[in-house]
């Protein structure tokens, strides 16, 4: 057991020596060479080790035999490590040998030493080659300059020094990655956690639930009847919503953080069932109820394109990140997947006798991904570069799809009342699960929202607004103030205190903040 007198700590579990030689370092990393050397003479501890010191004296005196022996004399390396390190060493004298053109012992240590080491083909090869190409290692104007070796020596100690394990060397900048792990741990376990602001090392970390909206601070009630969805732009600087009433509305973010009605978008005969923003903010589509798709501009509150006729009945739509395609599925099987350009010319269609309706569907932000839901249970998952494709089944009804900001999760809404997300690779044999909400008969929209995609929101058959921190199933809030079902929710992706929510009581909610609880409001200006 170790003296108390060498360990630090109110725990006893720091070693003395090893807590002052990370000191050292970060002191020398940080650029204050005179505070370190002070501290190492003053604690009697060196940042180097013993081994580390004689095997840079060996190096920087081209003593390559020496280099080698002290190699080999370290005892905690695997295989893999010494194999690495003698390689490093014999290449550097390997080149060195080749800079005084003495070709001949350049060769014979190829053979004899370079060649038994297990560091890959690869390497030894292009090595080998340098024999007939001083130039490849810009060695063609070198001879015999001790300075320029000199210099390749010092940048040997220094891959040495990332390379050995401890205790011989200390692992390159250990007090910061220490500090970085505690912080970073801290944030994990704050379910409120959402700002981007730098966290203090001065005391633990822990925010309080003034960092997410969770009172109503506007009330939007221009629609005429049921509101059935809501998107904020990529932006965050506008909002659109579709109703029931066959319009659609596009409202600006004022400095103050209010919401006034921009545009008016009016030419639907049907209810529009959904509004998506493209990439760059500059169009929105708009899709009627069994009914055609059109496109518009964000400007000017213009109909630029209608897609589609009567014999194409649009389910859902999604944008492509060049905001120059679109990719919009059917309710009708046998109509299936269509891409198409802003001017409506199909570029690719997804169509055949076995393709089933298409319920919802996304394109990942990174355009790397095509999801679709399928026949009430099935997401596909489409790599559109390969055309490979996996698909998830789940055992009950999925009524919607929402895709994380760094395309990497995706989420569905199933009427078992039960939000699941997976992760878009497929590494994933389970979904985590999300639950405390109310889902059975309606169409619920749920989706990310706040800093990194931390949280889910999600509306509810029992008028409520449920927030839940990714990392746990049980939700952390519950939002009330609406009347009836809460059909959509969107959260800001660049206000990240900001959510909105549209429901059958004919109005959109926006929520921010308690405002009594001096909430930082730099997230909502």
């Amino acid at each position: 057991m170790e003296n108390l007198a060498t360990m630090v700590g109110s725990k006893g579990l720091v070693k003395r020596d090893e807590f002052v030689r990370i000191l050292i370092q970060c002191l020398y990393s940080l650029g204050y060479e005179k505070s370190a050397g002070c501290l190492e003479s003053e604690s009697g501890i060196s940042y180097k080790s013993a081994e580390f010191k004689l095997l840079e004296s060996s190096i920087i005196g081209a003593d390559w035999e020496g280099c080698i022996d002290s190699l080999y004399g370290i005892k905690n390396m695997t295989d893999e490590q010494r194999d690495t390190a003698l390689f490093l060493v014999s290449q550097q004298c390997l080149l060195e040998c080749l800079g005084r053109g003495d070709d001949s012992l350049a060769l014979s240590l190829l053979r004899k030493q370079i060649s038994k080491l297990q560091v890959g083909r690869e390497k030894v090869h292009k090595l080998a080659f340098s024999l007939f190409s001083l130039g490849e290692l810009g060695l063609d104007k070198v001879h015999d300059d001790c300075d320029v070796f000199q210099e390749l020596r010092r940048n040997l100690v220094n891959e040495l020094e990332k390379l050995l394990p401890p205790p011989i060397t200390v692992p390159d900048r250990r007090l910061e990655h220490l500090v970085e792990r505690v912080v970073g741990s801290q944030i994990d376990s704050c379910i409120y956690h959402n700002s981007l602001d730098p966290v203090s090392i001065y005391k633990d970390h822990s925010c309080g639930r003034d960092q997410i909206p969770t009172e109503t601070i506007q009330i939007l009630s221009d629609h005429k009847n049921e509101v059935w969805f809501v998107q904020f732009s990529n932006n965050g600087d506008y909002l659109a919503s579709s109703s029931s009433d066959c319009t659609a509305i596009i409202w600006k973010i004022q400095e103050d953080g209010k919401l006034v009605l921009k545009h008016r978008l009016s030419s639907h005969q049907n209810p529009v069932s959904f509004v998506i923003w493209s990439p760059d903010d500059t169009m929105v589509l708009t899709c009627g109820n069994s009914e055609v798709l059109r496109l518009w501009d964000v400007e000017t509150g213009t109909c630029k394109h209608t897609f589609g006729d009567n014999s194409f009945l649009v389910s859902s739509c999604a944008w492509f990140p060049d905001s120059k395609r679109l990719v919009c599925g059917s309710s009708d099987p046998k109509k299936g997947i269509c891409m198409w350009d802003c001017e409506g010319n199909e570029i690719k269609a997804w169509r055949g006798t076995r393709m089933p309706k298409v319920l919802d569907i996304a394109v990942t932000p990174n355009g790397e991904y095509l999801i679709t839901i399928f026949s009430d249970k099935d997401i596909r998952i489409l790599n559109v570069a390969t055309n490979a494709e996996r698909v998830i089944s789940e055992e009950h009804p999925i009524t919607s799809l929402s895709v994380s900001g760094d395309s990497k999760h995706l989420i569905v809404n199933l009427n078992s009342q039960e939000i699941h997300m997976w992760d878009v690779e497929g590494l994933w044999e389970k979904p985590l699960r999300y639950k405390g909400h109310r889902q059975h008969k309606y169409v619920i929209r749920s989706c990310f929202g706040g800093v990194n995609s931390t949280f889910i929101a999600s509306g509810s058959e029992n008028s409520q607004v449920y927030i839940w921190n990714r990392s746990g199933s049980d939700p952390i809030e519950v939002l009330s103030g609406h009347s009836m079902t809460v059909n959509c929710v969107s959260w800001n992706p660049r206000r990240h205190q900001m959510l909105a929510s549209a429901s059958d009581d004919q109005t959109i909610r926006i929520w921010g903040p308690n405002p009594s609880q001096k909430m930082h409001l730099k997230g909502l200006i």
